[in-house]
């Protein structure tokens, strides 16, 4: 009876019929209707690199993340799980569906890649762990995006099978508990590698910067630096601070211990940060929201006689560096970043690494954060 009440409430974001998500099978059975899938048609083959599970408590999401995954298995073969969990309903229950996204090669088979769609409701810790663990494929390793806000589901013995954590922290409220939390958990996992998309929103601005950093001229100006700006959107503080927090690590300015927040007039709009270079020169660092701007939309560092940047329009896919030195304008174009989270994921998992650097700016961007 209880089974019949859950499914009734849960209508509300999962449908009682849901061909998107695939054949509804119960979870004992989930092996082996996965068998007979593959047994119905010769011309397909199981491609499979990794394990993806993808973890959203968002109504809806699961069709959301499906479609997600169609497009993501084209270039990235995997065993997708997704995993929609509502916490609210009063009946714990779980649903599960199977199906295979499949795309010809060479015109000749279809390589498929399997998903797993789960949908839980009620109190679902325990369960949570056993029924996603139980249907990894064990010899390959697990990339986990977790997309939310963290809960008490994101625990130590989620945290130790995890190879690579995707997480965006654009969408927390309190990002300083939640990157306490990830240092404090992750200690049990020395190995884990941690992928914030905020900081992949970056990645075309810091190569940006070290490309006009490559001009003698700009490389001498760099001890002299005295202003830096950056204008990003409301929503996507973090990535602004985390850039800020590469510039200051790599150029080896002031311990972020000795970092004072100066006070403006609008902190709702705009930060300053006090910082200082290791010859001792002042710098003053301002982080601009702007509501009509990028995710990140420029950055600016002046020094005497000399000033370098990076400017992006909202609906633009480059981004425009410049050098301006004695009167005269040198610009150049690169590509910019996506900013959906999608197609950041997908361009992580083509780029694999370690992400050491972002563990190396962590701390410093961690103190930002704090100010």
């Amino acid at each position: 009876m209880a089974q019949s009440t859950s499914h009734r409430t849960m209508t509300a974001t999962i449908p009682d019929l849901c061909p998107e998500l695939g054949l509804e099978v119960p979870v004992s059975e989930i092996d082996r209707e996965l068998r007979k899938l593959w047994e119905q048609d010769d011309a397909r083959t199981n491609a499979t690199l990794m394990n993806l599970v993808v973890y959203s408590e968002k109504p809806g999401a699961l069709l959301e993340n499906s479609a997600i995954i169609r497009d993501l298995t084209r270039d990235h073969a995997c065993r997708a799980i997704l995993v929609g969990v509502d916490r609210a309903q009063p009946d714990a229950s779980v649903r599960a569906w199977i199906t295979a996204h499949c795309h010809l090669a060479h015109g000749l088979k279809s390589v498929c890649c399997e998903q797993i769609s789960l949908y839980l409701t009620g109190k679902v810790t325990g369960r949570f762990r056993n029924t996603v663990f139980a249907h990894l494929n064990s010899d390959l390793p697990l990339i986990f995006w977790w997309q939310g806000e963290l809960t008490e589901i994101f625990s130590e013995r989620l945290v130790s099978v995890i190879d690579r954590l995707i997480i965006d922290s654009s969408n927390w409220q309190n990002p300083t508990a939640s990157f306490n939390r990830i240092d404090e958990l992750t200690h049990t996992n020395k190995e884990i590698i941690i992928q914030d998309l905020e900081w992949s929103r970056s990645w075309q601005f810091r190569l940006g910067i070290a490309g006009l950093f490559d001009d003698p001229v700009a490389q001498r100006a760099l001890p002299d630096i005295t202003d830096i700006e950056i204008i990003h959107h409301p929503a996507h503080r973090n990535a602004a601070l985390q850039l800020l927090a590469w510039l200051s690590v790599q150029a080896s300015w002031r311990d972020g211990l000795e970092l004072d927040l100066a006070t403006t007039r609008n902190p709702a709009t705009r930060q300053s940060f006090a910082l200082q270079s290791k010859s001792g020169t002042a710098i003053t660092a301002q982080l601009i929201a702007d509501p009509t701007a990028a995710a990140l939309s420029s950055i600016r560092l002046k020094a005497s006689g000399i000033e370098l940047g990076i400017t992006r329009d909202p609906a633009s896919s480059h981004l425009t560096r410049h050098l301006q030195l004695a009167g005269n304008t040198l610009t150049s174009l690169s590509p910019a970043d996506p900013e959906i989270p999608a197609q950041l994921v997908a361009q992580q998992l083509a780029r694999g690494g370690k992400n050491s650097l972002y563990r190396k700016i962590l701390p410093r961007f961690r103190q930002l954060l704090n100010r």
